[in-house]
């Protein structure tokens, strides 16, 4: 990026709210059924049929919006918003204009050391529309498109940053940490793959030290955190190169093409469109009641940046475990679990954690939320290793056969002969054997070569198949070493 520009960024983020059934009517919200099937004449906006509002839908936009710390309305209602399109069937989309859900909320962020407040415009409620199915890889590239309407009426909120953001790495910032509260506070499974979770991205570019916005662009419908980030760093390049050619940037809406690696024209955006809102004339305005938000807002859970820091003051681990640990709430979950059972250094199960469980888990293609080893159980085997049972090393070939065979620690150990050798007697007699075997290395050790220990030391856990005590074997090394 030149240093010549400032990038000026805002998000518009939709995401699909976990309710079992549609905002307006009772069909189901599941993803993945065959085409146009969990549809009715509501959701189809057919003639003659009214919305029924389901109240979940405000319970989770409400906790959303205070979680994201937003002033609630406690009066708002519904719009519509009217255009034309293929996946539009009512050709108007029931939204919220003038009086959203929620409003002047923020999130700060950490990116590179620092904390970045981005500060949220509003909160507001709608439904989804169909999804078009293209018969190219892009739109763009496409003869054809078909719809599928069993999208439209899926319960939504979005939520619209101001243009506090000024790079890629910060726009990737906020959307995974707005990615965690929603998914901590259980409103949304986020799930992008699935389009339960999207980004717009206006942006754009102006001299440094400028206050004037320049013009922007708008990439629509990234559904990954790398999209959006390459997306905006190719589109920075690209509005800057124009700049610097002597050109113009055009107002317009573009797509990502990610086998392209490039942002595509779709439409251009010379005015703002007219959607000629209106008050929903079949929807009552929503009137919240302060004892039921107070309910809502004490059902917020301890949120990933409180979480982090917690962990970090509490269980002194360092701001990039905590991070990654509470990146999720499913693993932060599973961590304090584990430290609860454990008892231990809460920094040995961060080790666990991040590293054996995360490592099979990815492997094998899984989640946390259905890891074949529970909290009680790594904290079972951490518990062996603390005994003197079993070395480090052994616990490690034990973890991969618990996650494998879904046995405990303790018979896993007794079925395979792993108890650890902690006699000093048969230690000293293989250290003994060892010594006798490797002159040489014995002579660098003499001579000052400290690293000539750790040959000595793994051939006695050869020896021992792993088994015996390494701090024993050091020690005992150390000494028969020191009397040559």
């Amino acid at each position: 990026m030149s240093g010549k520009y400032e990038v000026v960024i805002g998000l518009e983020v939709h995401a699909e709210l976990k309710t079992k059934t549609k905002i307006f009517c009772s069909c189901p919200t599941t993803f993945g059924g065959e085409p146009n099937t969990h549809v009715c004449p509501i959701c189809l906006g057919l003639p003659g049929t009214l919305p029924v509002f389901n109240k979940k839908v405000l319970e989770y936009a409400v906790k959303a919006g205070l979680a994201l710390n937003c002033k609630i309305n406690t009066y708002s209602k519904f719009d519509r918003k009217n255009y034309y399109y293929p996946d539009l069937s009512k050709n108007f989309q029931t939204s919220q204009y003038d009086l959203p859900i929620a409003k002047d909320g923020y999130l700060d962020l950490e990116v590179e050391g620092r904390t970045k407040r981005v500060r949220i415009n509003r909160v507001h409620m709608e439904e989804d529309a169909g999804k078009l199915v293209h018969s190219g890889s892009t739109i763009s590239s496409s003869s054809s498109s078909l719809v599928d309407y069993n999208r439209a009426g899926v319960p939504l909120i979005e939520i619209v940053s101001e243009p506090d953001i000024s790079s890629p790495e910060e726009a990737r910032a906020y959307m995974e940490l707005l990615k965690s509260v929603l998914e901590y506070t259980e409103v949304s499974d986020c799930k992008m793959e699935e389009g339960s979770l999207r980004c717009d991205a206006n942006i754009s570019i102006r001299p440094e030290g400028s206050t004037k916005l320049g013009t922007k662009t708008e990439i629509k419908n990234m559904n990954s955190f790398r999209a959006l980030q390459k997306a905006l760093e190719y589109e920075i390049q690209r509005q800057i190169q124009i700049v610097e050619d002597g050109g113009t940037i055009v107002q317009e809406t573009r797509s990502w093409d990610e086998i392209q690696g490039i942002t595509v024209s779709m439409r251009s955006k010379e005015e703002a469109h007219d959607y000629r809102y209106f008050p929903e004339p079949d929807l009552a305005p929503i009137i919240i009641d302060e004892k039921w938000l107070e309910k809502i807002r004490a059902s917020i859970p301890e949120l990933p940046q409180v979480r982090k820091k917690r962990l970090m003051e509490n269980l002194g681990l360092s701001a990039y475990d905590a991070g990654v640990i509470t990146s999720s709430r499913q693993l932060a979950d599973f961590f304090d679990a584990t430290v609860k059972e454990y008892g231990g250094d809460a920094k040995i199960v961060a080790n666990w954690v991040m590293g054996e469980l995360l490592r099979l888990l990815n492997a094998s293609d899984q989640s946390i939320t259905n890891s074949p080893i529970q909290p009680k159980a790594l904290a079972d085997l951490l518990k062996l290793v603390d005994k003197g049972t079993i070395s480090g090393k052994i616990a490690k070939q034990v973890f991969e056969e618990m996650f494998t065979s879904g046995k405990s620690a303790d018979t896993i150990v007794k079925e395979k002969g792993l108890v650890q050798i902690s006699d000093e007697g048969v230690i000293l007699s293989i250290v003994e054997k060892v010594i006798d075997a490797n002159p040489q290395s014995v002579e660098d050790y003499k001579n000052g070569k400290e690293k000539a220990i750790g040959f000595l030391v793994g051939q006695v856990m050869r020896e021992t198949k792993g088994k015996a005590n390494p701090g024993l074997v050091n020690k005992l090394l150390k000494e028969k070493l020191a009397k040559l």
